[in-house]
């Protein structure tokens, strides 16, 4: 079994090297194609037939990882994908998400496989799913990070829009100003925004987009005050103004209520840590205690259980300390 797995390793490791060499070539031709273009250099005519120059809006890539996308349009994976990488900030196509998947269950059955006593294939398929599940929790990761920047800049921005309205900008050309006074992610996302807005998408579409692409409840206020105040009137910049004190008060009180809850937050990490430790210390220290759990059926049984009624008690303790403001 072991062979099989490092065979289905390698295998897949010398398909992403063809891949990416291929990809790469062919990225080089088109890099180079459109220098010759920009700088007119002379070339032969086309024959009839030839393909077309590329496009001037880039769809989504299916020459690259055609079976992968295939699987995640049927199972209605490859939009959730999109969104997730897109508000994480990171450049990766869904196919790219999935191989990194794949290659953290074959890593993690294999690591089972190889270093747990016993060997067992729930055991390898358990550390599989782990590994699976260890890039998607990177970009989750990522993704709160990058939220949490964002919504720490924002009430700032607002009051710089509002400024810049009371000096005589316009709102779209406020929204690209922002670009070249704050940092990113705040920066960019905006700057899209405009970029949207300056091509012909209504400033509506443009800002609802915002409001999918940074998923806030402050985001989605600022885009409500902006939209309401485009049909209705009435003085945008003092709208924004108190939207600002508003979102700072709700950080404020945020803050002090996490400071309060930390202590529960660590007694649930504790109480989730110190069985776990446990029983890893008792495969080194004691393994005839602990091999009933390894070696029997009903030790696997009640093992799951365990580990089952663990993972409950620690989402009731988070969710009793996650208190929404």
């Amino acid at each position: 079994m072991t062979g099989f797995v490092i065979w289905a390793v390698a295998i897949w490791a010398a398909f992403i090297g063809v891949w990416w060499l291929v990809g790469r070539f062919f990225r080089k031709s088109d890099v180079d194609r459109m220098k010759s273009r920009i700088l007119e250099k002379p070339k032969e005519k086309k024959e009839k037939g030839a393909k077309a120059g590329p496009a001037l809006f880039a769809g989504e890539d299916t020459s690259t990882g055609k079976l992968v996308l295939r699987l995640l349009h049927r199972f209605q994976l490859n939009k959730r994908m999109e969104e997730l990488l897109d508000q994480a900030g990171l450049k990766w196509r869904p196919a790219r998400l999935a191989h990194c998947c794949l290659f953290g269950f074959l890593v993690g059955f294999m690591a089972a496989r190889l270093f747990i006593p016993g060997g067992l294939l729930s055991v390898c398929l358990g550390a599989g799913l782990v590994g699976t599940a260890l890039p998607i929790l990177y970009v989750i990761r990522v993704r709160k990070r990058r939220l949490f920047r964002f919504e720490e800049l924002f009430p700032e921005s607002l009051e710089f829009v509002a400024r810049s309205m009371r000096a005589g900008h316009a709102f779209s050309v406020s929204l690209e100003m922002i670009h070249r006074e704050f940092q990113e992610p705040l920066a960019g996302e905006f700057r899209r925004t405009f970029d949207e807005h300056n091509l012909g998408m209504p400033l509506d579409v443009a800002l609802v987009k915002l409001a999918t692409r940074v998923p806030l409840l402050d985001v989605h206020f600022f885009v409500s005050a902006v939209l309401l105040q485009k049909r209705t009137g009435g003085n945008l910049a003092e709208i924004l103004d108190k939207l600002a004190y508003v979102i700072r008060e709700r950080f404020k009180l945020r803050g002090k209520i996490r400071a309060i809850s930390a202590h529960g937050r660590m007694t649930g990490i504790a109480l989730t840590c110190i069985p776990m430790a446990v029983a890893l210390l008792m495969f080194y220290v004691n393994p005839d205690y602990i091999s009933f759990f390894v070696k029997e059926e009903t030790g696997h049984i009640m093992a799951g259980i365990a580990m089952t009624l663990q993972l409950i008690g620690y989402l009731i303790i988070r969710k009793i300390v996650s208190i929404e403001v």
